[in-house]
């Protein structure tokens, strides 16, 4: 009875015995680290969430209507299935025996398929497909997917919560499958475009990174290699041929790269676990069939999930407060019509 369902809808969300880190003092441990640093750790994961989300509809959406959305989607969206993945038994996808070392589902297919949704509901920005818009930077570009690399070395390998053998097969990892999948994906545009660019080979790294970081915790170096370039070439066709076939403006390929990239590594997680292909060795009872039949539950609960209640977010604050700046604001430029300030002067 009421016993049952509290423990079922613990299963989606968790309970509040932590709430405003109640209990959370010096001494307090999680696995054997300090709870502070642990904490300290996951709100890494849930900030980079809702901060890939924008990248899908930069330019268009009203700076308030962007808070309330940050806001109650990581309430009502990452956090919950943060917990379903990685809260321990208890945790719906763990008891599935779902594999994501570090956020293949939690974080990347969840902020992509909402960036897609986001990008939808938004409409294009002005101008989308017919002028062109590179980065206004590209030095930028290249210095911020260099920091990213670096960076995803403490996700992932982070996720070991420890400095053993798990975290040093996670790292190595993590560097040859974003070197296999940047290299892919420069070797993709030069053959579809016939010239390789610097834009590509740094959205193809972070394609690497992101379908690793699912698979880091289990695969070994030959498995690593295979992901980053499935992760190459796999993004970008997603990058280039299939958002032109349908039109749809997401700024900076955020579905393209993270969702599609997520779900690459998600299903390929369960392929190279296995200790045949150099894995740390699946569950007992598990084949490399039945790994990957739980794992794709995983991608299409988390598909699902973010999907519809990303939707009705946006649905909800745009009836409120309107999404949207007006055409004026958006060709004037959001630095200057939302906050009164320029990015350049120039």
């Amino acid at each position: 009875g009421m016993e049952k369902g509290v423990m079922n809808l613990n299963s989606f969300v968790g309970g509040l015995d932590k709430a405003f880190f109640a209990g959370l003092t010096r001494e307090s441990l999680t696995l054997a680290i300090p709870e502070s640093v642990f904490a300290t750790f996951q709100m890494t994961f849930a900030i980079i969430t809702p901060a890939l989300i924008v990248g899908a509809f930069a330019e268009r959406m009203k700076f308030s209507a962007l808070l309330w959305f940050m806001g109650i989607w990581f309430t009502v969206v990452y956090a919950p299935i943060a917990h379903m993945v990685w809260s321990g038994d208890g945790g719906l996808m763990w008891d599935w025996g779902v594999l994501d070392f570090a956020g293949g589902t939690v974080v990347h297919i969840n902020a992509g398929v909402a960036g897609l949704v986001a990008a939808l509901v938004l409409g294009k920005r002005k101008g989308y497909p017919t002028t062109a818009m590179p980065p206004h930077n590209l030095t930028y570009t290249v210095i911020g997917a260099s920091m990213l690399w670096v960076g995803w070395f403490g996700f992932n390998a982070g996720s070991a919560v420890a400095a053993d053998q798990n975290a040093g097969m996670a790292m190595l990892a993590t560097q040859i499958a974003t070197a296999a999948a940047a290299l892919t994906w420069m070797f993709s545009e030069w053959t579809a475009h016939g010239k390789p660019s610097v834009l590509g080979i740094a959205t193809g790294a972070v394609a690497g990174l992101v379908a690793i970081t699912p698979a880091s915790g289990t695969a070994g170096p030959m498995g690593a290699l295979i992901i980053g370039v499935a992760a190459g070439l796999v993004c970008f066709i997603a990058s280039t041929k299939v958002k032109r076939m349908f039109g749809y403006d997401d700024s900076l390929d955020v579905f393209g790269v993270h969702a599609v990239g997520g779900i690459v590594g998600a299903l390929l997680t369960g392929v190279f676990a296995d200790a045949s292909l150099g894995g740390k060795g699946l569950a007992e009872g598990m084949t490399i069939g039945s790994q990957l039949l739980v794992q794709g539950q995983g991608v299409l609960v988390t598909l699902v999930y973010t999907a519809v209640m990303s939707f009705i977010i946006l649905k909800v604050i745009d009836w409120l407060i309107g999404l949207r700046v007006t055409e004026e604001d958006e060709t004037q430029g959001l630095d200057l019509s939302e906050h009164d300030e320029r990015g350049y002067i120039l």
